[in-house]
């Protein structure tokens, strides 16, 4: 019974092989923590804190008993997958993945306020931005984000050889905006550092207009470095187009099966 039980929690919380109990159970967590994120930025309204605070309070006291037992489960049931089959170091590693850490970081907040006697209350209060980390937990219940971090996956040395670039480029351009404008305007460009600011602004195109080069040589630089910044730094999301594109052929070419039978489906 003990092992029929593991497999069963197992298999509810692992994505396509929960039947129609899991999928349902992947929408009510999805929903559940997207009303948590809600419920948190309603929060911040001093009407609806002072009209509807307790409501908000015992609403996340449930949620957290929710996400809790589904944390617990998942670590429990992770002995089932033969990567994590060992009773301990197997679930440890299994606690260890990026999204199990973030199902712990968003819980362990109210857990640290709620037995916070003698803690700076400051920090609890920091502590409890963690919660937002909630709304990346969809990451496990959305096609399209598991979708998004496959493909950043594939991609991942070109998006790094394309952000070694647009850096070695920012460097290149604020230096030598620097150096052109320094001399007449040292409150706006007083160093190379502080024009990364310059820089990021003129080459992601948002152009704030708060600081500005006033030389000709400037200007010039200006000029220059905007049109270079509109391609290399549109760069990555080319990239990231055409994983998006090889990853849809794929998925036509590849056979697909019911998530709730398994039972492979007839694409014509």
């Amino acid at each position: 019974m003990y092992r029929q039980a593991r497999r069963s929690v197992y298999e509810l919380f692992a994505a396509g092989r929960g039947g129609r109990v899991g999928y349902w159970t992947d929408w009510f967590i999805t929903a559940l923590i997207a009303l948590n994120v809600l419920a948190v930025v309603l929060g911040t309204v001093d009407r609806i804190a002072r009209l509807g605070g307790a409501f908000l309070f015992w609403f996340e006291v449930v949620s957290v008993a929710i996400f809790t037992v589904e944390y617990v489960g998942r670590v429990w049931a992770a002995a089932e997958d033969e990567t994590y089959d060992h009773p301990i170091v197997g679930r440890v590693r299994f606690a260890s993945r990026p999204l199990i850490v973030v199902d712990l970081l968003a819980i362990l907040p109210f857990y640290l306020v709620a037995v916070g006697v003698g803690v700076d209350l400051r920090f609890l209060r920091a502590l409890r931005l963690v919660r937002f980390l909630r709304i990346l937990k969809l990451a496990r219940y959305s096609d399209a984000l598991r979708r998004f971090t496959l493909v950043f996956r594939r991609k991942k040395e070109q998006l790094l050889l394309a952000a070694f670039l647009n850096v070695l480029l920012l460097v290149l351009a604020s230096s030598a905006m620097y150096y052109a404008e320094h001399p007449s305007q040292p409150e706006a460009f007083p160093s190379i550092p502080a024009t990364f600011y310059w820089g990021i602004i003129t080459l992601t195109t948002v152009g704030y207009g708060d600081v500005t080069p006033v030389t000709t040589a400037g200007r010039l630089l200006a000029s220059v470095i905007s049109a270079l910044g509109i391609g290399l730094f549109a760069l990555p999301a080319s990239i990231l187009a055409s994983g998006f594109m090889q990853q849809t052929d794929g998925e036509e070419r590849s056979p697909a099966y019911c998530p709730h039978c398994g039972e492979r489906l007839d694409r014509d």
